[in-house]
């Protein structure tokens, strides 16, 4: 990251949300990285390296507190990585599988984690739905693709018994969770808040009811 403004942001990004001073670097390699493939292979519509510093790397980090607790991640259509491989890199301890189709960006996801020496991420080139892992998430996230129900189509199969799809949204999706089907319920809805962004940020925690529907 060449401009020190941007990289003092993210030092003040980090301390805002409660993590170590240290994963500056490595999150400024990643971006480097991104910035540099995404000149060529388009794979974000944010281009200015400021932007990105708090449209991506901090708004994907700021989830990172109901994370915290989960050992298995699969991020769901994670486009450039957002927000799995900023969670890879602040959580160690997390397993994190990028599931993308798109030939482009999944070799632009391997060549990061390869960059970025990343033991606990992996890319699944491929579709949600074909993720052949049943039950094998702790959880599931995606950033920005469809809607809650449409999410748990794709990759509900994914979620262990007691999984939790953490979806991250802008506004307080309300349709969207009265459109859940019965066998998913809500659980919370997380108001999130990214350092330097003036914008509504919603974590949706959505987990199977209990049987009997309860």
């Amino acid at each position: 990251m060449t401009d020190p403004r941007h990289y003092a942001t993210l030092e003040a990004g980090l301390a805002a949300l409660d993590l170590a001073p240290a994963l500056a670097a490595p999150l400024a390699t990643y971006l480097d990285l991104l910035a540099r493939w995404n000149r060529t292979y388009n794979l974000t519509a944010i281009r200015d390296p400021g932007d990105m510093v708090t449209l991506h790397l901090l708004d994907s980090l700021s989830m990172h507190a109901h994370v915290r607790d989960v050992a298995t991640l699969a991020d769901l259509g994670t486009g450039a990585g957002l927000p799995g491989i900023p969670l890879a890199i602040a959580l160690p301890a997390l397993q994190v599988t990028l599931v993308e189709s798109n030939g482009k960006k999944a070799r632009f996801l391997r060549e990061a984690v390869r960059t970025l020496g990343l033991a606990n991420a992996r890319v699944a080139e491929c579709r949600a739905e074909a993720v052949d892992q049943p039950g094998a998430f702790d959880a599931i996230t995606a950033r920005a693709m469809a809607t809650l129900p449409d999410i748990l189509a794709a990759g509900g199969h994914l979620l262990a018994l007691e999984g939790r799809l953490l979806a991250m949204k802008g506004a307080r999706p309300d349709a969207e969770i009265a459109a859940l089907p019965g066998e998913w319920r809500l659980e919370a809805v997380h108001p999130l808040a990214v350092p330097g962004l003036d914008a509504e940020r919603h974590l949706v925690v959505v987990r199977r009811a209990a049987r009997g529907g309860a």
